[in-house]
Formats: structure tokens, C-alpha cells, sequence
């Protein structure tokens, strides 16, 4: 190659890469060179390009370190808010009021602990599971990891590597997709000066590479940041949800604390000091302080627990999607079964067919040609070890040799010597019309669970689509067995009610035969969907359960409709094929055995290839979210409470009848300790609904009770002059007996653990009440604030109880109407 072609080659990509970025490259600090594909950099050139930091670093933004973790955790906006809540009750020395800092400071140093140790864990997970380049270096291949990759870099490349730099083709030719760039599923044959962008891969063939762009100025920067955080447009439901909400609460508080010291200082003219002490009683219950950093807690921690046992997770939100998965769509080489395949038998086919002798020596010939780039073709190097002739002794005899590497698209590959082309790949396809005379002996073979392929013959090198049919010279027979665990994993699905959909690029039979024997249920259902049309397929994606003869292109079709029919789906698989489909499925989980594009594009990744996890990554998927679900309503009824006593204090100008270190003390048991370690027990139950629907649901009857029994209670005995600090008392006496229900229904079934738990919580809160009172401003009663509060203990418990049916009906009554309008 010209020095003009590298410098232009260099600029090309450098345009490339920075697409829509404004400014130029740096001139690099080092001799650009152009380094013999056979002997690559020498050593001197590598440590030279690492000093300049012509390194392929990836741009920061990955797992958070700990100032990060510190950072987010120490400077919110709830934080502020407490920050001024303290500062504006020392002001006026309210100093007992500030009982809650314990609980806030607690809070902040668990969520610290307990996602530093799971970014560790996650670290250490990903340093197992690095991409890894083979490159030429002093003339000797070494195996690196891709972030050690230096401009001009000689790399050798295969089928189903992705390609970590921007750079070209030196030797060798590729089919590449660039459909993670552009979009597009075409499979564009590269060759010695065509270039490669990172973020693409090789669905086949293999090529000496050098890159050009690495670290920043390439694609891939781009693609490592996407595939390794969470994007805030990508986050879960759950999280999405509460961030709506504390975005809400966080619009409401300022006007909210404005009226309400308004109220108390300048229409009911009370002290400063109570005023203030008031108003930050009301602010302090209407911040969800713990449900956020609870849920946030909880995914890390999950996320450090699935690391632990081998399942790396790219994407967070992955964890709570996977839960609620009702569909999975599996491949089935290296999911259903192992990946690896074996020669069964070699079949001689049709009139023209050569004896079996003759007929592994052509196919020992042509194997010898091809790439292992695929769990096949390696299968057949075994079976059909290379003797004779080499390709490189047949150039140089004069011969001329040509490949045509496997497309995903087409179901074949291509070589041509000695004078002939022959082709390898899917019998239906290639025989075209006259597949009908073959079809009994090939369907005979797929039935038994055969991976059926044909070897034939055609007159010139094909290119695309197949015009005309080959002429069958034989059947290649291959098998791979299904993993041991197949028919228990397929049972759990079938039992949490997610419908599995085996999305083969195999005949419709063998993928039908093999669905069977794991025990996937409808295995029966199958459909050969080579020739239908996309609208077609999408049609039919609900009845059929196995689908053979995928396209890559097709894969992705089946799961946008499904997505479109409403079902959550997740998908696994391993090779390049898959990538589509992986990444747009809701979730996707990856075999680390398989492709580096398929592990990149997916949000999860199974490091040991062990598809017997699936079970227990959907557990503590539903384990957290379903944890989560059940005890937010814990601290959403303080919420619900807060807001609508504050509203009724700002109309009606009384007295906010809580104290800031009542609402701690109360909070404390009945939301914080609780609801940290419930969300932590086993959960398997089935994520339905909406997250924060299903939260209100159960939150509603306690958040309702609080405020009418509190309401009416305070204007009782404001009625009989019940002194305040008695009547405040009571009001958060009566606040902890409907929090210590509500918590008992949550627990609810009353296991050993939850009534250990409720019991110790609802004693260790009464037992404060009783001898921490002064500290947390819980007074002596007289006889009548006594006769107020049994009154309204023996009130508030029907009434929750009534709260919890009439919420029910009103839900169930507005579910009907908003299915009346949508017919």
C-alpha cells in the first residue's frame, strides 16, 4: 500500500469516527508507520505509541468508582433539603427535633457499602470476561485485550470477532455487518484497502487488519459506553417510575413548606420556633428519603450477587425486564444444546453423486479452504481433516482458488478449485425446485434431530441469492447433544408461565425434534419461514413455537412482533446471527462461548455458558423487583399522608399535629428497618402489572387511614383543648399503630422471619415510645388525651381495614371503565 493510500485511508476513518463532532485530530506524537502484515510493530513502536496514548483506552463512564459512588450518594437534592431542615432547626434550637440525621446518615453510609462492594464484584467479573485480539508483534501472534490495542496495530481477525478499532483490511477477505452502525442487516464482503469501523463484526471469513483510530477517535468508544452503563432513556419501569415520583415530591415541597410556615408563623401566629419545627415535619414525611437509595441498594446488590455466580450484566435495567419476561426466544445450537457439534455421517446424494471415498477427499478439499469460523465448519475440520494439496501450493501451481465465505443471509458457502465451484450449506435452499425428490430422505434424517447439510456442485462461483439449483453430491449429518439440565430449565419456564420460542437457523424439523426431546412444550408447532414475507411472519409468531430457517433479519422481525402483541421478551443466543435479535429484544443474555459481538450487544452475559442459570437469574430478578414492589408502599403511605395533611393544614390554618423526631422514630420501624430487610428474602413470584400502580394500590388504604383518623383526631382534641404536645402525642401513636397494620400486611404470609420481624419492630418502636420518649418528644398523657386514643386505636384499625375494600372497588370500578372506553 502507498504511503498517499495509508494517509488517506487514516483520513477517511478520522472523518468517519468523528462524524458530527466539531474540531480537528491532534497530530499524534509518533511516526505514523506502516507495519508488514507478517511481522506487525515492533516492541520499540508499541511502548512508543502507549507514552503518546495512541492507546485504545475506552472513554470513561463505565461501573462508577468509589468518589463517584460517594458523590452520588452524599450530593442530592433530598439531602439539601435535610441539610436546610437541620440548619433551620438549630437556628432556632430545636435541637431534639433532629433525631432523623441518625436515620439519614445511616442510609447514606449503607447505599456507599453496598454498591462499592458490588462494582467490585462487577469489576472483577468483566476483567474475566475482557475481550480478547490476537495481533502480530516482533512477527509473533500474541492474544491481548482490546483495550491494549496501539494505533497501527496488525490484528488477525475471524468470523464473529467484533472489531474493537477503526482500521482496514490488509489481507484477506470478510463478510462484515455493520447493523449495530447503521442499521442495516447487509452483510458487505470486505477485501485488502476496504476499511472497518468499530462496533461492526465478521459473520465469516478471516483478514489481517490494521487499525487506524483507536481509544476516542474510533466507533467503538461509543459502543463500550452504550453497552456498559445504564442510559437514562434505558432505565427500568421501576426506576423510571420513581424517578417521576421524587421528581414530584421534589416540585412540591418548596410551595408546600412556603404555605405551611406561612400558616403557622403569620396566620395562626405561633412561635418561630414552632412554626419551623412544624413546617419541617412536613417536609421530612413527604420525603421518600429511603425508597429511592432502597431500590438503587437492592439492583446493586443484584447485580453484585449475579456477578458472584457468573452472569455479567451490562445493563441494570436487564434485571427487572428479565422478570418480567413472559416470552423467551432461544437458538438453538449452544442454548438447547452444547455448543459444540460433531460428524455423524457423510451420505452420497443424487445421480451424479461420486463414491463415499471420492466424496470425502472433495469435501477434505474444500473444508481445507474454509475458516472455522463456525461451531459447523469446525465440526467439519475434524471430521474431515486437510490432506493433499494446501492452498497455498495450489497458487503457486498456477490454480486458481476462490472462497465465498458463509452468509446468515443466504444459508450457504462457496469455493471454487480444480475447475469447479462447489457449495455448501441449507439442502432447501440450494436445490430450489427440485428439493421435492430429496425431500423424503432429508426430512427422514431432520426428524431424527440431525443438523441436515448438503454438499453439491453448480456451473460458476455464486454471489447473493442462489439463481439456480445446485447438483446434490451428499448429506452431511451433524449433531450436538442437548445440555443436561435442558428439560428441567424448560419445566421452570413452563411452570412461571413464560411461553419459549426456539428461533433457529435449522430446518424447522431438526429444530422441532431437538425442542422436543428438551421438553419445550408446543414443540410440535414448527415453521420453515425461508421465502415468507416479514408481515407474514409477524402474523404468525403467536402459534407457532420452533421456527427454522431464520434469517438474522428475520429473527429481529419475530421479536419486534411479539414485542408489538404485548408480550416482554427475552432472548438468548450466541452467534453472530443473533445479534439483531439480542438487540432489540427487551432483554438479551449471551453465551460468553460464543461470538465477542453477541456478548457485546447483549445486556447480559452468562460467563461459563451455562444456560442452567437462567432459572436463578430470573429469580433474583423477580427477588428484587418484587421485594421492591411490595415494601415502597412502606414509605409511600408517609408520602400520601404528608402531602394530604399539609394541603389540609395550609386550607384550614391548625396546627401540623407531628413532631419531625416523631416521624423518624415511627419511620425508622415501620418503613426504614423493615423494608431494607424484606427487600432482601427469596421472592418467585411473577412480576404483574405496572410498578408504581401496583404500589399505590397497597399503599392508598394505610396513607387514607393515617389521614383521617389524624385529622379527625387532632380536631377532636383541639375540640376538648387536649394541650398540644399531648394531642401530638397521640396523633403519632396513632400514626405508628396504622404503620405497624400496614406493615403486617405487606409481610403478609406471616412466615417464622415475619413475625419475628414484625414483632420486633412493632415492640422496639413501642418501647422507645416508653422509655425514649422525652427524646423523642412523646409526653405523659392526661385522662382525656388516654380516652382520645383509645377511642381512636380501636377506630383506626376497622378503618384501615374498610380503606384497604373501598380502594379495591374504586380500582376495580375504574379498570372496567377504562376497558368500556377502549372497546
Amino acid at each position: 500500500m502507498s504511503e498517499k493510500k495509508y494517509l488517506d485511508s487514516l483520513q477517511r476513518l478520522r472523518n468517519l469516527s468523528r462524524a458530527g463532532k466539531e474540531g480537528q485530530t491532534a497530530a499524534p506524537s509518533f511516526v505514523r508507520v506502516l507495519a508488514d502484515p507478517e511481522q506487525g510493530l515492533t516492541k520499540e513502536q508499541v511502548e512508543e505509541r502507549i507514552r503518546s496514548g495512541a492507546v485504545n483506552t475506552p472513554p470513561e463512564g463505565g461501573t462508577l468508582s468509589l468518589k463517584q459512588i460517594i458523590r452520588e450518594n452524599v450530593c442530592t437534592y433530598y439531602n439539601l433539603i435535610f441539610l436546610l431542615i437541620t440548619i433551620s432547626l438549630c437556628l432556632v434550637r430545636a435541637y431534639q427535633a433532629l433525631t432523623f440525621l441518625p436515620v439519614i446518615l445511616a442510609n447514606m453510609l449503607t447505599g456507599i457499602i453496598q454498591e462499592w462492594r458490588s462494582m467490585k464484584a462487577l469489576e472483577e467479573m468483566k476483567l474475566m470476561n475482557e475481550s480478547r485480539v490476537t495481533v502480530i508483534r516482533d512477527g509473533e501472534t500474541v492474544s491481548i485485550r482490546s483495550e491494549e490495542i496501539v494505533s497501527d496495530e496488525i490484528a488477525l481477525l475471524s468470523g464473529g470477532d467484533q472489531i474493537p478499532a477503526d482500521g482496514e483490511v490488509v489481507l484477506g477477505e470478510a463478510l462484515v455487518n455493520e447493523s449495530l452502525l447503521t442499521g442495516e442487516p447487509d452483510e458487505i464482503p470486505k477485501k485488502a484497502g476496504d476499511s472497518l469501523l468499530s462496533g461492526s463484526y465478521l459473520v465469516s471469513g478471516s483478514c489481517r487488519v490494521r487499525f487506524l483510530s483507536v481509544g476516542e477517535d474510533s466507533y467503538v468508544s461509543r459502543l463500550s459506553k452504550e453497552a456498559h452503563s445504564v442510559k437514562k432513556g434505558e432505565q427500568s419501569e421501576m426506576i423510571r417510575s420513581l424517578d417521576r415520583l421524587v421528581k414530584v415530591i421534589g416540585i412540591l415541597i418548596i410551595p408546600f413548606a412556603a404555605l405551611l410556615f406561612y400558616s403557622h408563623f403569620y396566620v395562626q401566629h405561633n412561635t418561630l420556633k414552632q412554626s419551623v419545627t412544624a413546617t419541617d415535619a412536613a417536609i421530612i414525611g413527604m420525603i421518600p428519603e429511603g425508597l429511592y437509595l432502597l431500590a438503587s441498594v437492592a439492583m446493586a446488590v443484584s447485580v453484585g450477587i449475579l456477578s458472584r455466580n457468573k452472569v455479567l450484566v451490562h445493563n441494570m435495567k436487564s434485571i427487572e425486564t428479565l422478570a418480567r419476561a413472559d416470552v423467551l426466544c432461544v437458538d438453538k445450537t449452544g442454548t438447547i444444546t452444547e455448543n459444540t457439534m460433531k460428524v455423524d455421517q457423510l451420505l452420497p446424494l443424487g445421480e451424479n453423486a461420486p463414491e463415499e471415498d471420492a466424496l470425502r477427499d472433495l469435501i477434505r478439499r474444500y473444508v481445507s479452504l474454509m475458516n472455522p469460523d463456525s461451531s459447523t465448519m469446525k465440526a467439519m475440520k475434524e471430521a474431515f481433516p486437510p490432506v493433499g494439496k494446501t492452498k497455498t501450493e495450489n497458487t503457486d501451481s498456477g490454480e486458481e482458488e476462490t472462497v465465498v465465505p458463509f452468509s446468515s443471509v443466504y444459508k450457504y458457502s462457496a469455493a471454487c478449485f480444480d475447475g469447479n465451484v462447489y457449495v455448501l450449506g441449507a439442502p432447501e435452499l440450494l436445490l430450489k425446485e427440485t428439493y421435492a425428490a430429496y425431500d423424503p430422505e432429508i426430512r427422514y434424517h431432520a426428524q431424527r434431530g440431525y443438523r441436515v447439510v448438503l454438499f453439491g456442485q453448480t456451473d460458476r462461483l455464486p454471489s447473493g441469492a442462489l439463481d439456480e439449483a445446485v447438483s446434490p453430491l451428499g448429506l452431511v449429518l451433524l449433531s450436538n447433544p442437548v445440555r443436561e439440565h435442558a428439560n428441567e430449565i424448560f419445566s421452570y419456564f413452563a411452570r412461571q408461565n413464560v411461553r419459549v420460542k426456539v428461533i433457529s437457523g435449522d430446518s424447522a424439523l431438526t429444530a422441532s425434534e431437538v425442542a422436543r426431546k428438551a421438553g419445550i412444550e408446543g414443540a410440535q408447532h414448527k415453521l420453515d419461514v425461508s421465502g415468507l414475507s416479514d408481515l407474514k411472519l409477524a402474523s404468525v409468531c403467536e402459534y407457532y413455537t420452533v421456527f427454522g430457517r431464520v434469517s438474522p433479519q428475520q429473527k429481529r422481525v419475530l421479536i419486534h412482533a411479539m414485542k408489538k402483541a404485548g408480550h416482554t421478551v427475552a432472548m438468548t443466543g450466541d452467534g453472530v446471527n443473533d445479534v439483531l435479535a439480542l438487540r432489540d429484544a427487551d432483554c438479551s443474555v449471551a453465551m460468553a462461548s460464543g461470538s465477542d459481538a453477541a456478548a457485546h450487544a447483549a445486556q447480559m452475559v452468562l460467563v461459563d455458558s451455562d444456560f442452567s442459570r437462567m432459572p436463578s437469574v430470573v429469580n433474583e430478578g423477580r427477588r428484587v423487583v418484587g421485594n421492591i414492589q411490595r415494601t415502597a408502599s412502606l414509605f409511600l403511605v408517609k408520602n400520601i399522608f404528608s402531602v394530604l395533611m399539609t394541603l389540609l393544614v395550609i386550607l384550614l390554618h391548625f396546627h401540623y399535629p407531628l413532631e419531625p423526631s416523631q416521624v423518624s422514630l415511627i419511620s425508622g420501624f415501620t418503613i426504614g428497618v423493615p423494608a431494607f430487610l424484606l427487600s432482601m428474602e427469596a421472592n418467585r413470584e411473577q412480576i404483574r402489572g405496572h410498578f408504581m400502580s401496583n404500589v399505590m394500590r397497597n399503599a392508598f388504604p394505610a396513607g387514607l387511614t393515617d389521614f383521617i383518623a389524624i385529622a379527625v383526631t387532632a380536631a377532636v382534641g383541639g375540640y376538648f383543648g387536649i394541650r398540644h404536645d399531648q394531642l401530638t402525642t397521640v396523633c403519632a401513636t396513632l400514626f405508628g399503630v396504622v404503620g405497624s397494620a400496614h406493615l403486617f400486611r405487606v409481610a403478609m404470609p406471616m412466615t417464622l422471619f415475619h413475625k419475628v420481624l414484625w414483632g420486633v419492630m412493632t415492640g422496639g418502636m413501642i418501647l422507645c415510645m416508653t422509655f425514649l420518649g422525652k427524646t423523642f418528644m412523646f409526653v405523659p398523657l392526661g385522662v382525656s388525651a388516654v380516652i382520645l386514643l383509645v377511642c381512636a386505636i380501636l377506630l383506626c384499625v376497622p378503618l384501615y381495614l374498610l380503606m384497604c375494600i373501598v380502594v379495591e372497588k374504586v380500582l376495580a370500578v375504574a379498570s372496567e371503565a377504562i376497558r368500556y372506553l377502549q372497546r
